[in-house]
C-alpha cells in the first residue's frame, strides 16, 4: 500500500506595506524563536478563523505597531512553500494611517528605502514584495 503524506494546510497571512512621505517602507525583525526568526519582514500576521484579511491586517498592525489603518489597497498575493510550512501572503499597501508606528512586541523597526533592503535578510516569501517595491 502506498503511504500518503497529509498535505500541509496553507497559512494565510495579512501583510501591510507602510510607505512614508519620503518613499521609505517599514520593516520589522522577527523574534528569534519565531518561524524564520531573526529575519526582517513587513508587518502583519496570520488571518484567524472567520476573520477577513482586512480585519486581520487592522488587528495585526494595531497589536504590533499601535497604528490604525485609514486607507489601503491590494498590492499582490504570494504563495510560498517553505517545506515545513506553506504560506499565502495577502499583501496590501497602507496608503494612510493614524498613529506613530512603534514595536509594541519588542521588535526592532526600521524605515528604509526599498532599494536599500536588497542586502537585508528576509524570508524567501518576501522577495517578490521587495522586487515590486523596487520597480515603483
Amino acid at each position: 500500500m502506498p503511504s500518503t503524506v497529509p498535505e500541509m494546510k496553507m497559512v494565510v497571512v495579512a501583510v501591510g506595506v507602510l510607505i512614508d512621505d519620503e518613499g521609505r517602507v517599514l520593516v520589522s525583525r522577527r523574534a528569534a524563536d519565531a518561524h524564520q526568526g531573526g529575519l526582517w519582514e513587513f508587518p502583519g500576521g496570520k488571518v484567524e478563523l472567520n476573520e477577513s484579511v482586512a480585519d486581520a491586517l487592522s488587528r495585526e498592525l494595531r497589536e504590533e505597531l499601535g497604528i490604525e489603518i485609514n486607507t489601503s489597497e491590494p498590492l499582490m498575493t504570494i504563495e510560498h512553500d517553505y517545506g515545513d510550512k506553506k504560506v499565502q501572503l495577502d499583501v496590501h499597501r497602507i496608503k494612510s494611517w493614524q498613529g506613530e508606528a512603534r514595536g509594541l512586541e519588542g521588535q526592532p523597526l526600521a524605515w528604509q528605502f526599498p532599494v536599500d533592503l536588497s542586502q537585508w535578510s528576509f524570508p524567501a516569501a518576501n522577495t517578490p514584495i521587495l522586487a515590486r517595491l523596487c520597480e515603483t
